[in-house]
């Protein structure tokens, strides 16, 4: 206590609560996500290129880490921001307090319209009003701000990037480290939806009993469709639909019981499978259907959550919701369509242009030489590779490979 009767607020007055030990908890799940989606992709992806598919998620993981800290944290949950962005009066971290450290980063500034307490999409029933009421879209994890934002974003690379050279002759190179990072992905996955209750409470166990049940159901789903299409029950379709089941229960995993997740499970693992194939269609070149499954699954799990979110699964951790369609609040449809369009459309515009932009200059070009692409990245640009299978002679050095067409 100070001199004038003032108190002294410190910054940190929790001592070691188990919600603060539950945070840490998820948040190390969440980190196992990071090789999971590398090994997943890399295992999609050719030999030639799998290894810088890991070290970009690597690097990425590093960059966002240092952006976070600066100056994202505070664009997305600043108190004082508008509506659409926050400011910079917590950059560097300063002025959070204790809560606010338990926040997880997500995008900017999709975060910020969707969690922050100021953020429109937060408050869609009460836009104009002086005291936010925080009542309009509901995304318990990220289906707008994760998914469609990496979704939508996919889509418009592969259309600024245009087909590859060998596209035809494209088949994953290694199916194990596809299961492998599924697996980790699964596991990683329950952090990143049951830690967004921010407390250690029977919501955030429902949470995480539905993210498992929803990427079994759309795991089966999208196998069976696989099934009949090609009357072959593939590994790969597997894979992919529990990835669809795990986006698609991202927005809806603090507000619906486990019935319900096996509806939205098998309805995404058709709804992704579908999507997937409509790239043919269109003639775009999505390799890792990142459209198809983030983009699609995004979409329905945030349509979906307006129709099952339920009041009595809220409540598990005291937060009131009007619920969704089935609970007769059909404006929640509105609602949630306002946040599909609303991301979708800024994600894949402001992403577009800035691969636009980024094209132009010398050096930043997105798409490598012909030769380059023929020859693999992990080489031309790495000077590794995932995989050495001959082992070289001590006195021969590699500066830059042959440029021999497959």
């Amino acid at each position: 206590m100070s001199s004038n009767n003032t108190a002294t607020i410190l910054p940190f007055s929790d001592n070691g609560s188990a919600s603060t030990a539950y945070i840490i908890l998820n948040a190390a799940l969440v980190f196992l996500m990071i090789p999971g989606i590398g090994l997943f992709y890399a295992g999609i992806s050719r030999s030639k290129n799998a290894l810088s598919i890991i070290m970009i998620t690597f690097l990425t993981t590093a960059v966002v880490t240092i952006q976070w800290i600066l100056f994202g944290f505070s664009l997305t949950y600043s108190e004082t921001g508008n509506p659409v962005i926050g400011n910079c009066d917590m950059c560097g971290m300063k002025n959070v307090d204790q809560r606010a450290l338990l926040l997880t980063a997500k995008s900017v500034p999709a975060a910020d319209w969707t969690w922050s307490a100021n953020g429109w999409l937060h408050n869609l029933s009460c836009l104009g009003a002086s005291t936010p009421c925080m009542r309009g879209a509901l995304d318990f994890a990220g289906g707008g701000p994760v998914h469609m934002c990496s979704g939508f974003s996919g889509l418009a690379y592969a259309l600024a990037l245009g087909p590859r050279t060998l596209r035809n002759t494209f088949r994953p190179h290694n199916l194990t480290l596809v299961f492998l990072g599924t697996a980790l992905l699964w596991f990683g996955w329950f952090g990143f939806n049951a830690g967004s209750s921010l407390d250690a409470t029977p919501r955030a166990a429902m949470a995480g009993l539905v993210t498992t049940t929803a990427a079994a159901a759309a795991g089966l789903s999208w196998t069976f469709c696989d099934l009949y299409f090609s009357s072959r029950m593939r590994g790969i379709s597997f894979c992919s639909g529990a990835v669809a089941g795990l986006v698609a229960i991202t927005p809806a995993a603090g507000f619906v019981q486990p019935w319900v997740a096996i509806v939205i499970g098998i309805i995404a693992g058709i709804a992704c499978n579908f999507g997937s194939r409509i790239k043919t269609f269109f003639k775009i070149d999505d390799a890792f259907d990142a459209f198809g499954i983030h983009g699609v699954g995004g979409v329905v799990g945030s349509l979906l959550t307006g129709v099952f979110a339920q009041k009595t699964v809220a409540k598990l951790d005291d937060v009131a919701i009007e619920g969704g369609l089935i609970e007769g609040n059909a404006i929640q449809l509105a609602y949630q369509l306002a946040e599909i369009g609303s991301i979708s459309a800024y994600s894949f515009i402001v992403s577009y242009l800035l691969l636009a932009v980024i094209n132009m200059f010398y050096g930043l070009h997105i798409r490598i030489s012909e030769d380059d692409e023929v020859a693999g990245v992990d080489l031309t640009e790495m000077g590794e590779i995932a995989y050495e299978l001959v082992e070289p002679a001590d006195d021969v050095i590699l500066l830059r490979p042959l440029r021999v067409r497959e």
